[in-house]
């Protein structure tokens, strides 16, 4: 990771905010200042004091009062609000400059990304990642979105009356499970992740494993159904993709030789994909904030890993559990070329963006 900005940078911000800064306050002290000294208002209240009866007097003096204190509030107010204002714009400008230089290295590279997981479930998180893609899309930072769908798929499967079973952590994929399973991740999450983009401002194709050959797998174990292991990528349609500026957004269905539709894990297909493309990175978006020394303690975050870093941490059980086929997929992606993989926390906001584009990112990043 680089430096971060320099004072320079913020300095140079500050100077170029400052002129349009002096002339919103003139503005408002023009305003405030033909407010206060304005001959009828001054003249108003004396004459209609004097006319009134002492009671009525009275209660006007009162509300006059009132007003001016209002008023006074007011300004207060409109003041605390403009140096706010201005604050909130200078952080804007000093987070572009950060960005600036990782807007130049990533430019025209390609980024994979997994997306699943809470995620995928709450519309507001939704909304950021999608609004996330087609920013790093507009700047010339070519994503590819993969994704899951398990918790759709378990709905659909309660509506037809299937009850999801899972073995060691895989679901079991007969027949009848695969069918919902493909109905659901091509047909309804794959084409609503392709709407929002599109509805974003972004240009998105979805597609899934089995067209142009874009994945190909074999059945792991019969004891699963139809869970399949990748034996093969063909990127040549989604190179095509990027080329053309669209994001293409790959639901997770590939098929043997065949033709028989199999449930690929999300991770591994991302992982395969990007190694294949040659990614500059690989980005898994969980439910966890990264690798934590203790899973419990998001404040225990490890920021970098190497590869020869993750093993140890796997075999002296520090990384554990679900976490460890996560780490597995960095590793071989980066092992097969990809620059660099990372396992970030998909419910904190931007969090796609903060990874990639500031000094401190969001969550663990593993390099060779």
């Amino acid at each position: 990771r680089v430096l971060p900005m320099s004072a320079a940078v913020s300095l140079a911000s500050a100077r170029a905010l400052a002129p349009r800064v002096a002339h919103r306050r003139s503005v408002r002290k023009t305003v405030t200042t033909v407010t206060a000294s304005s001959g009828s208002d001054a003249k108003r209240q004396p004459v209609l004091s004097a006319s009134l009866p002492s009671k009525a007097a009275e209660r006007f003096g009162k509300i006059s009062t009132e007003m001016k204190a209002k008023s006074s509030a007011l300004r207060a107010a409109v003041t605390s609000s403009d140096s706010a204002c201005e604050l909130d714009n200078f952080q804007r400008v000093s987070v572009l400059a950060e960005a600036l230089p990782y807007l130049q290295r990533f430019a025209g590279q390609t980024i994979v990304v997994k997306y699943g997981g809470a995620a995928m479930i709450d519309e507001g998180l939704k909304k950021r990642v999608i609004q996330d893609l087609v920013l790093l899309s507009t700047v010339g930072i070519r994503p590819i979105l993969v994704h899951g769908g398990g918790p759709e798929i378990n709905t659909w499967l309660t509506k037809v009356g299937i009850e999801p079973k899972f073995k060691n952590g895989l679901r079991v994929t007969d027949a009848e499970t695969m069918e919902i399973v493909e109905m659901v991740l091509v047909g309804k999450v794959n084409k609503s992740l392709v709407s929002l983009i599109n509805v974003a401002g972004g240009k998105a194709v979805g597609i899934c494993g089995k067209d142009g050959n874009t994945l190909r797998g074999k059945i792991r174990d019969p004891e699963w159904g139809f869970v399949g292991d990748v034996t093969s990528v063909d990127t040549s349609v989604l190179k095509q993709l990027v080329d053309a500026g669209y994001i293409p957004v790959v639901a997770t269905v590939a098929m043997d030789a065949y033709g028989q539709a199999l449930n690929v894990n999300a991770d591994t297909a991302a992982g395969e994909l990007a190694a294949s493309i040659g990614a500059a990175k690989l980005i898994l978006m969980t439910d966890v904030p990264g690798v934590c020394i203790d899973k419990d303690d998001p404040g225990s975050l490890i920021r970098t890993l190497s590869i020869s870093e993750t093993r140890d941490l796997v075999a002296t059980n520090v990384i554990a559990g679900g976490m460890i086929p996560k780490v597995e997929c960095c590793v071989k992606s980066i092992a097969q070329g990809v620059k660099s993989a990372h396992i970030i926390d998909g419910r904190a906001p931007h969090s796609l963006l903060l990874e990639i584009l500031t000094d401190e990112g969001a969550g663990t990043m593993i390099t060779g």
